[in-house]
């Protein structure tokens, strides 16, 4: 239940993205409109989709929610991976609609020296995007939400765009103009950036893909614990926010069934204790290695 609990605590922060990126975004594109800044309107405009990303976000987070059924005996956890990627693909979407107006803008040449309030515009809403990141960082690593995680990065991406766009403006009103379309590249290429990030991480999670070193990690706290002999294999995966683990032990062959299920009870306080692994199921079998050693001997 403290997972799911976790989730919906998660929520909270996928709708302060919605409602800080719906203010934004209409500030942006108006303010980019009137005060002729195509970096600020890119800005805008690239908010806008991050209401969508962050819907997504908010629907996978609603669905990883629901209970196991038949057709999902481990949960719906994987929705918000999902939601993940989904967020990636509407990000570099942008990107390269941002990118190609940019481009085109600098090819043509068609510069036009932006109003300076533009500037503080944009730096209002760095400040506020910094406010986001801040506390979705601190919220998905309460929760330990994949998804939640991909829009903290999604908010710090914003508002160093916006802290772009300001260095653009204020170039271009010391005589340099072509450093608002030049801004408004960077942001693109940032984007793209972000967007690639949260891909690589959602696909490596989807494909069963999982760190070495904390594999490594997850090794030694089982081996440590009383009664291990030794740790035959070991598996892990990502699921949603949960970590799900597969070991195969080793015991003294003579212990009892009820002993060698104390040493896998134990194996699983551990992980969930350390490692906040709520899902691991554990195997054992004799150690008959020593056994044969002992007959030779």
């Amino acid at each position: 239940m403290e997972t799911y609990e976790k989730l919906k605590e998660s929520e909270k922060g996928a709708w302060v993205s919605i409602a800080a990126y719906i203010l934004l975004s209409m500030l942006k594109v108006a303010a980019g409109f009137l005060a002729s800044s195509k970096a600020l309107m890119a800005d805008g405009f690239n908010n806008i989709t991050d209401i969508i990303a962050s819907l997504a976000v908010l629907i996978g987070l609603k669905i990883s929610r629901k209970p196991p059924d038949e057709d999902h005996p481990y949960g719906h956890f994987r929705a918000e991976t999902i939601s993940a990627l989904i967020a990636s693909f509407i990000m570099a979407t942008v990107s390269i609609q941002v990118l190609f107006q940019a481009a085109e803008s600098l090819w043509r040449g068609t510069y036009e020296s932006p109003e300076l309030w533009a500037a503080w515009t944009a730096l209002g809403s760095a400040g506020v995007m910094l406010g986001v990141y801040v506390y979705n960082k601190r919220l998905s690593e309460r929760s330990g939400s994949e998804a939640l995680s991909a829009a903290a990065k999604d908010n710090w991406s914003d508002a160093m765009v916006s802290l772009g766009v300001v260095v653009g403006v204020i170039g271009s009103r010391l005589g340099m103009p072509w450093l608002d379309p030049l801004a408004a590249l960077v942001v693109g290429l940032m984007i793209g950036r972000t967007a690639w990030e949260i891909f690589r991480s959602a696909s490596h999670s989807l494909t069963d893909g999982f760190d070495e070193r904390k594999l490594e990690a997850l090794r030694k706290t089982a081996a440590s614990t009383p009664g291990v002999r030794d740790i035959k294999d070991i598996k892990a995966r990502i699921h949603g926010s949960n970590i799900l683990v597969d070991m195969v032990i080793l015991v003294d062959p003579h212990l009892s069934v009820a002993e060698s299920h104390d040493i896998s009870d134990e194996i699983e306080k551990r992980m969930l204790k350390k490692h906040k692994v709520y899902n691991a199921h554990v195997h054992v079998e004799p150690d008959h290695e020593e056994e044969q050693e002992r007959t030779f001997v």
